[in-house]
């Protein structure tokens, strides 16, 4: 129910700024009215789950008022950059270690460097 107060808000108030590509959107106050620290209000409403890490750096810079316009092309990417990937824990896309229950369980066996330590 918040969701559609958001969405309803973002068209009567909200100047639409752009698109990431996961399809959120990002707005900005229409009046330009600043908030107590003398800032525009901006804003983002998610597409599927509302979940911040989907967020992408550009976009993230732009919420948090630290550049002005999103560069969200990718002419400004390094080669060793890869694509931005929302927080996988939880799903079936998460990260399990060798020998996690989930991945298996097959450890392989110590080296015999390892020595337990016991009290005296």
């Amino acid at each position: 129910m918040a969701h559609i107060g958001t969405i309803l808000f973002s068209r009567l108030n909200g100047e639409h700024v752009g698109t990431d590509s996961f399809g959120n959107r990002y707005y900005r106050a229409r009046n330009r009215k600043l908030d107590r620290y003398g800032r525009e209000r901006r804003w983002v409403i998610f597409k599927g789950t509302v979940e911040a890490s989907k967020v992408p750096a550009e976009w993230h810079a732009w919420l948090h008022h630290t550049v002005e316009i999103s560069t969200a092309d990718d002419s400004d990417k390094r080669p060793w950059q890869r694509e931005h990937l929302p927080n996988l824990t939880g799903t079936a896309y998460a990260y399990r270690p060798k020998g996690h229950d989930l991945h298996g369980s097959k450890r392989s066996s110590a080296t015999g460097d390892y020595e337990a330590w016991s009290p005296e």
